[in-house]
């Protein structure tokens, strides 16, 4: 089911509508994925060299990057691609500090006698998946294994697929990886979610990935954790008759290219804007070197709905809660704060989702698939734990311990009631 069939469009009409459904694009992948999983589980390595094989075409005398290919790997990069690249490490190093200087201990006394708080703990090992995809990524590593260095983890595992471009290795490295293997895929997810005899087993996995990573991200979750499913790319850009065609045009484009399964979108309150935006897509894709890419994502899944007035064009938006939302209106900031549903907000003409995608400093692992609706993107409070504790006077016992204990009596729960109850009869006797 598309956007179009799901949503009640009372108010909305579509100039262009998408093809074909993501969500439904999506089922066929879960079935391999799971005789992967059960098969690195079993095997181990053996089962990572051969999906390595099958998958990436990829014979590979060891996964782990060696220290000496590690050093290589950086003395390769140019140098300004070292400056961009360490650039966008220090501003996403900066922000990410930033997030985690309001993410406090706390220690206070609920009651006389009753101290209780929170303590902030780094998680200790995880895993940052870094894609490969058609194009060295050069960003993908900086936004999960910078925030994770911010936050205090102890180790940090890199995966990327073994056909990745050695930049990518690089920029793992600079990023402050702990060890990095060459495993891409749902092997690689299986190979941190259960560790191998190469592979040490994680705690958390993070990152972004095509639908087999997504899938096997989904899968793995609860015995380790993941900060979320972040599937293919997706932008949508709200606008009204202000908007300019060939920004808007060449934006939705810029993220076309990433994946066929790309998801692009406008929504806006003027159908003159919307059909000027069609043509202009039409017209660049005959010039863009990417256009094998973003042709057939704009094709199934690109999107030009008309809404009736700025009321509808938010209730669609928050719908659709699109992983990159940007917001080309004549009051954008004012437009901006009614909004609630979306992973990362780009607040007038300027603020180009590419920015953020490179180097600006927010994070680019953000929530798909509607998944806005109720989280977030990638920060570095995903990289930490707030584990609670508390303790008590025996001032404190006496204002806790007879409700408990009348609470637990009237559950039932004699045990309960009996634990409540010891510590005041204890201090009573004495």
């Amino acid at each position: 089911m598309t956007h179009r069939e799901a949503y009640p469009a009372a108010k909305v009409t579509w100039v262009k509508a998408p093809s074909r459904s993501a969500e439904a694009d999506n089922r066929p992948v879960a079935e391999l994925v799971a005789k992967v999983l059960a098969d690195v589980k079993a095997e181990g390595d053996a089962a990572v060299a051969r999906y390595s094989r099958e998958f990436d075409k990829a014979d590979l005398s060891a996964f782990e990057v060696t220290p000496e290919q590690r050093a290589a790997a950086v003395a390769n990069l140019d140098q300004q691609t070292r400056k961009d690249t360490e650039f966008a490490i220090a501003n996403v190093r900066r922000f990410a500090e930033a997030q985690l200087a309001t993410i406090l201990p706390l220690d206070i006394e609920s009651l006389p006698g009753v101290f209780m708080g929170h303590r902030v703990i780094p998680i200790e090992r995880v895993g940052a998946y870094v894609p490969g995809g058609r194009f060295p990524l050069l960003s993908a590593p900086i936004m999960t294994i910078v925030p994770a260095k911010v936050a205090g983890v102890k180790e940090i595992i890199a995966c990327l697929p073994p056909n990745a471009h050695e930049a990518m290795v690089a920029g793992c490295h600079l990023s402050g990886a702990d060890r990095i293997f060459r495993i891409g895929g749902a092997q690689a997810i299986a190979a941190m979610a259960y560790g191998t005899e190469t592979v040490p087993g994680v705690m958390k996995i993070m990152g972004p990935g095509n639908a087999f990573v997504n899938e096997a991200k989904r899968q793995v979750f609860g015995p380790v954790g993941i900060d979320q499913l972040a599937g293919p790319s997706e932008i949508y850009v709200l606008a009204d008759e202000t908007g300019d065609a060939e920004m808007l045009a060449t934006d939705l484009l810029a993220q076309a290219e990433h994946d066929v399964r790309t998801r692009v979108g406008l929504i806006t309150t003027s159908r003159a804007l919307a059909e000027a935006v069609v043509a202009e897509v039409e017209r660049q894709l005959q010039g863009l070197s990417t256009a094998h890419v973003a042709a057939p994502a704009w094709a199934a899944y690109g999107e030009v709905a008309v809404c009736e007035d700025e009321a509808a064009m938010i209730a669609y938006s928050d719908f659709i809660a699109a992983e990159h939302l940007q917001v080309h209106t004549k009051d954008a900031h004012g437009l901006a704060k009614k909004l609630t549903n979306y992973g990362s907000l780009f607040i007038g003409e300027l603020a180009s989702v590419v920015y953020s995608d490179k180097c600006s400093g927010t994070n680019h692992t953000l929530p798909t698939m509607a998944a806005g609706r109720y989280t977030g993107g990638l920060w570095v409070g995903a990289y930490v734990k707030i584990a609670t504790h508390q303790w008590l006077t025996e001032e404190g016992v006496k204002q806790v311990a007879p409700p408990a204990a009348r609470q637990a009596a009237s559950e039932g729960l004699e045990g309960h009631r009996r634990a409540a109850q010891l510590r005041l009869d204890r201090m009573q006797v004495r």
